[in-house]
């Protein structure tokens, strides 16, 4: 597995080692004790999440507020999104900093993303089939957001405005400037 670093410290992009022939391809997808060797931290991934969007398709920003916050490793099995880590900590030298990448069935890239940051996706493929692993339960009342066309952020989700689908939750999200954030 290849790691790749980002401008903003502690989030990486993992790329697997893809074995491909004539059958098809295989690859290890999650291994803790290689994860944690390469990275320097460890991570307990205790749930797996996944979610089948269409095109257009924006989900976030989300997180969940300490003592619940949840790293997240994420990829996609099916289609293509791009997808966007937003840095919540306030000590951070990148608070309010993002970073964005192509994720995709083809490149089976992973994005580790920690605590303290929040998280979304929108869809650029007819559909796609997002999975994720969390270090952290889901606890509804520590989830949090931050509209996801909030201009003070700048994120450009590769899709046109008028394309985007985003859900009623979701449109009523605070900019971040109003977020509630603990990190």
């Amino acid at each position: 597995m290849k790691v790749i670093d980002t401008e903003i410290k502690d989030l990486f992009i993992l790329e697997p080692n893809v074995f491909e022939d004539e059958r098809g391809y295989f690859f290890e997808s999650y291994n803790r004790k290689t994860l944690d060797n390469l990275i320097g931290k460890e991570y307990n991934f205790v749930q797996d999440n996944e979610s089948k969007s269409s095109y257009g398709v924006v989900r976030g920003l989300h997180y969940q507020l300490a003592p619940y916050s949840q790293a997240k490793l994420v990829r996609v099995l099916q289609g293509k999104v791009y997808d966007v880590a937003v840095d919540l900590r306030k000590s951070s030298l990148t608070f309010g900093k993002w970073v964005g990448v192509e994720l995709s069935g083809e490149n089976k890239r992973q994005f580790l993303i920690p605590k303290g940051f929040a998280h979304g996706f929108s869809v650029l493929s007819e559909i796609a089939v997002f999975a994720y692993k969390c270090d952290d339960y889901y606890h509804p009342e520590a989830e949090v957001g931050i509209a996801y066309n909030d201009s003070s952020l700048g994120i450009d989700w590769k899709i046109n405005d008028k394309d985007v689908k985003v859900s009623q939750k979701d449109r009523l999200l605070p900019k971040f400037e109003e977020a509630r954030m603990n990190f």
